[in-house]
C-alpha cells in the first residue's frame, strides 16, 4: 500500500495531540499511531479489558477533529447490522406512489415475460442509493470528510464476518451487487480493537498495524490520573495507583480498568479526602470490585499497600 499524508505530521505531533485530547500516550502508541495514518493502514489494538483500547480510538477522533464512527461488535453480526441493508418499506411506498407510472410501463406487453423485462429496465430506479439505509462500515466509507472508524471488539465477532471486513480493510471499497463498488470518498483512520477472548485471523492481522496495550505503568497511569482529576492531591493520587497497580496481579474476576481508577479518584475527592485511609478505602471499595467475590481479595491486598506507600 501506498504511502498516505498523515494526519499528524511527526511521532511528536500525535503524542501531543492525544494528550490535548485527555489521553496520556507513551513514545510507542504514539509511533504506531503515526505510522498508520502515515501507511493508511488500519490500527489492530490487542490487549486486557480496560486497558484503554477504546479510548485510545476516541482520543484519536478528539484530536484529529473527526467524526467517531463505532462499531459495535457481538456473536451473530452481520452485514445487514454492520454495512448496509434496503429500505424495503420505503421501496414498497415508492412503488405504491408511482404505480399508475409502472402501469404505463407494461402497457401493451405481449406476454408476462415480455411485462417483467419491461419493468426489470426500471430496476436502477428502485435500488438506489436513496433506498440504502447505511451502517456504520459504509457511513465511514461513503462520509466525505474522513473519519475514525472504531471496528469495537471484533474478536466478539464471527470469523464470517473477518471474511468480510478483509475488502474494506485492503481497498477501503465495499462490493454492493445491486449498485456496484463504492470507494471510500474520504481515507477513514480505522481502529480494531480485541480483548483476544478468540485467535483473529492471519488474514486480518496482515492488514493491520498491531500494537498490543497493557495496562500502564505506574508513572505513566498517575499521569492519567492527575490529568483527568487535577483537583486530586498528589498524595492521594499516588495511593490510589498503587492500589490499583497492587490488585491487578490478584486471580480477580474482574481487574480494576484505568477508567475505573479515574472513577475511584474522583470519587475520594468527592468526599473531600486528601489521602487513602482504611475507613475511606471499604467505603469506596465498590469503585474497584464490581464482583462481591473480588472484594476481600482487594480489601486485604489494598491494606497491605497502603501501610507501604
Amino acid at each position: 500500500m501506498n504511502s498516505h499524508p498523515s494526519p499528524f505530521s511527526s511521532v511528536d505531533e500525535a503524542q501531543k495531540r492525544l494528550r490535548d485530547a485527555g489521553y496520556i500516550a507513551d513514545r510507542e502508541i504514539a509511533v504506531v499511531a503515526h505510522l498508520a495514518g502515515a501507511l493508511g493502514k488500519p490500527l489492530l489494538l490487542e490487549g486486557p479489558a480496560g486497558v484503554g483500547k477504546t479510548e485510545l480510538a476516541k482520543a484519536l477522533a478528539r484530536g484529529l477533529g473527526r467524526e467517531l464512527v463505532r462499531l459495535q461488535c457481538y456473536e451473530g453480526l452481520d452485514e445487514s447490522k454492520a454495512l448496509y441493508e434496503w429500505e424495503y418499506g420505503k421501496q414498497l411506498l415508492y412503488t405504491q406512489l408511482v404505480r399508475d407510472v409502472l402501469g404505463g410501463v407494461v402497457a401493451g406487453a405481449t406476454s408476462v415475460s415480455d411485462a417483467v423485462e419491461r419493468v426489470a429496465s426500471q430496476e436502477a430506479a428502485f435500488f438506489h442509493e436513496r433506498f440504502l439505509l447505511a451502517r456504520p462500515l459504509l457511513q465511514a466509507l461513503r462520509s466525505e470528510k474522513p473519519v475514525v472508524l472504531l471496528i469495537d471488539e471484533v474478536d466478539r465477532s464471527d470469523p464470517e464476518f473477518e471474511a468480510m471486513l478483509l475488502e474494506i480493510l485492503s481497498d477501503f471499497q465495499v462490493t454492493i451487487p445491486e449498485l456496484g463498488t463504492i470507494r471510500a470518498k474520504a481515507h477513514p483512520f480505522v481502529v480494531l480493537t480485541s480483548n483476544a477472548t478468540r485467535e483473529l485471523t492471519e488474514a486480518l492481522r496482515r492488514r493491520c498495524l498491531h500494537l498490543f496495550l497493557d495496562y500502564p505503568t505506574a508513572q505513566r497511569e498517575l499521569a492519567i490520573v492527575q490529568l483527568h482529576v487535577p483537583e486530586a492531591s498528589e498524595a492521594l493520587a499516588k495511593q490510589v495507583v498503587a492500589v490499583a497497580e497492587s490488585v491487578r496481579d490478584l486471580a480477580l474476576r474482574k481487574a480494576p480498568s484505568v477508567s475505573e481508577v479515574i472513577d475511584w479518584t474522583r470519587s475520594l475527592v468527592l468526599l473531600g479526602a486528601q489521602a487513602l485511609t482504611p475507613e475511606l478505602l471499604r467505603d469506596t471499595l465498590s469503585a474497584l470490585a464490581k464482583h462481591t467475590d473480588d472484594k476481600e481479595k482487594i480489601l486485604d491486598r489494598a491494606n497491605q499497600t497502603l501501610r507501604k506507600v
